[in-house]
């Protein structure tokens, strides 16, 4: 799938079924994931998808983030002016958080903002606009935590959506 999330391994898109359709099954047809269904889902539901590094070395032979060398990070200020309604954003994972975060304050939007615990948010400022930057858990199977816990978190987003 060229899309986000294409693992069919990883829960992010059994997590938006059992949020939205309480049915973790929803957007899979034919053991893999419908692209058109979730693109559908995603531009009803206000949802942009992208990635906090552009270009990366995966160190250690695994594919733990924890082993990434981030060569090229997010442009956030790009992205969030061509999202001009934008004001919530969330990283599914530590190593995501860390390198949206060190963005953020490169960019001068954060001054000492930290990283808040899984399932909370901090605020910055981008030009006059305040947004949150929520912090997920990781949706990999490998991250050691059910899929509805894991959808328990990701619920605490949804107002914001909607």
């Amino acid at each position: 799938m060229d899309f986000y999330y294409p693992n069919f391994q990883n829960d992010m898109w059994r997590i938006m079924g059992l949020i939205f359709y309480n049915n973790p099954l929803y957007f899979i047809k034919e053991k893999a994931f419908d692209k058109e269904r979730i693109t559908t889902f995603c531009k009803e539901k206000g949802i942009a998808l992208y990635d906090t590094a552009m270009r990366i070395v995966r160190g250690s032979g695994n594919a733990s983030d924890k082993f990434l060398e981030v060569l090229q990070p997010i442009d956030i200020e790009n992205v969030l002016t061509r999202l001009p309604g934008c004001k919530t954003v969330a990283v599914t994972g530590q190593k995501a958080g860390e390198t949206l975060l060190e963005v953020i304050r490169e960019n001068g939007y954060a001054g000492k903002l930290s990283l808040p615990a899984m399932g909370n948010y901090v605020t910055f400022l981008f030009r006059e606009r305040t947004v949150k930057l929520y912090r997920m858990p990781s949706t990999s199977r490998a991250y050691p935590m059910s899929l509805e816990k894991k959808a328990s978190y990701y619920r605490t987003i949804i107002p914001t959506l909607l």
